[in-house]
């Protein structure tokens, strides 16, 4: 089955590929393998389909089409489809400010990753090479997160071959959170290095780990040093820019260039698109730098947890909500407890429960830039977190 045409989509995503031949190639370093090379976007264009025809990509997390062009923001936005031909090009382009901002993709082809890429703002191609005879499976995922840049998805051209959406997966699961969720500097093994887009990759963390485990279609909402009621606070002041729940409504957030020239959070998000039957909230390692072990302070969290999950359950009326904390830091996971019992109590809504990672074994797991946890601890954490999940939701 072909792309549905959009004449719109596809005329901008031709006059991006005409604009994009005459650049130079990305200064990403290419990737090697017989299923997939990377390759500067330039080609031929009348063979282009339009990514946004989501009757036949399935659509990843929370993203946004505008003029034929698919935005992906927040950490493992992509597409996920089924390939049957001889050569399919992905042609995207990267929208961020300074160099070291570059947003970071991966592809996989059959659940094995065949390139990995920091996307160009001159433009930068996933190739795979299919069979007539036989599909594949192809999934891109952005690996960094939204704030400090975007990846557009100008088109897939399928070279006369045929794209299907790829199965549904059994269940569905958000997961909300910060840095730990992102996945930030996993690739990093100097605790004393901090925040590159090069480095982070949210396959590694339990959060994309986890919904592998559960067999869940995912969407991450993740902030790095973001909170709940202040993100991370190196003076003992709130930092109130960095409130998780002002922008859980939105399709991500911008510091820099948005989505072109659209900045995501000025777009409301369609909770329509993706009900989950679990939603995962992890947020209050950040709030812990604020509130250190202050009483009024960690009574303000405890209060503006009670209203995000309220929030929360306005917009997802029958997700299981499960509140966790830890991994990182553990001063505020009794709050995080006391606030879902005060919220159970003022509602009477008891579709929520609580659970608590042990926190990182750095002497034996590693750990990574400015202390986070490792592939290891991560993938501890998931089994940890999926098991739990399995058991009360009798998956």
């Amino acid at each position: 089955m072909k792309f549905r045409k959009l004449a719109a989509g596809i005329l901008s995503g031709t006059m991006a590929l005409m604009m994009l031949a005459g650049c130079g190639a990305s200064d990403s370093s290419s990737g090697n393998s017989e299923t997939a090379s990377h390759s500067e976007s330039k080609g031929d264009e009348s063979t282009v389909e339009n990514a946004g025809a989501y009757g036949n990509v399935k659509v990843v997390g929370r993203t946004y089409e505008s003029d034929g062009v698919l935005w992906l923001g927040y950490s493992g936005t992509g597409v996920d489809f089924d390939f049957t031909g001889d050569t399919l090009k992905i042609n995207m382009i990267g929208s961020y400010s300074g160099m070291d901002n570059k947003p970071r993709a991966a592809l996989y082809v059959d659940g094995e990753r065949k390139d990995d890429q920091l996307i160009a703002s001159d433009g930068t191609t996933f190739e795979v090479k299919g069979s007539p005879d036989k599909a594949v499976n192809v999934k891109l995922v952005k690996l960094s997160e939204c704030g400090n840049s975007s990846i557009g998805i100008l088109n897939i051209d399928a070279g006369g071959g045929t794209v299907t959406p790829a199965a549904a997966k059994s269940h569905k699961i958000e997961i909300i959170g910060d840095s730990i969720t992102c996945g930030y500097g996993v690739d990093d093994e100097d605790p004393n290095h901090h925040f590159a887009t090069s480095t982070e990759d949210c396959t590694k963390s339990y959060s994309y780990k986890t919904a592998q485990l559960l067999d869940a279609d995912y969407s991450l909402v993740a902030m790095s040093g973001w909170g709940i009621i202040s993100g991370y606070s190196g003076d003992g002041k709130k930092v109130e820019v960095q409130q998780l729940p002002k922008y859980y409504d939105k399709i991500g957030y911008n510091y820099n260039k948005g989505f072109g020239s659209v900045k995501a959070e000025t777009l409301d998000w369609d909770f329509n698109k993706f009900v989950p039957d679990v939603i995962v909230i992890n947020l209050g390692t950040n709030d812990a730098s604020y509130t250190g072990t202050k009483k009024d302070r960690q009574q303000d969290y405890q209060d503006s947890y009670v209203a995000f999950l309220k929030q929360i359950r306005e917009k997802n009326p029958t997700a299981k909500i499960y509140c966790t904390l830890g991994i990182m830091d553990a001063r505020l996971n009794k709050v995080m407890a006391a606030a879902a019992e005060a919220y159970t109590a003022e509602t009477g809504d008891s579709n929520i429960a609580t659970f608590e990672f042990p926190l990182q074994d750095s002497a034996n797991d590693g750990i990574v830039a400015d202390y986070h946890p490792s592939d290891t601890t991560h993938t501890k954490s998931a089994q940890l977190l999926a098991d739990f999940i399995k058991q009360d939701m009798g998956w």
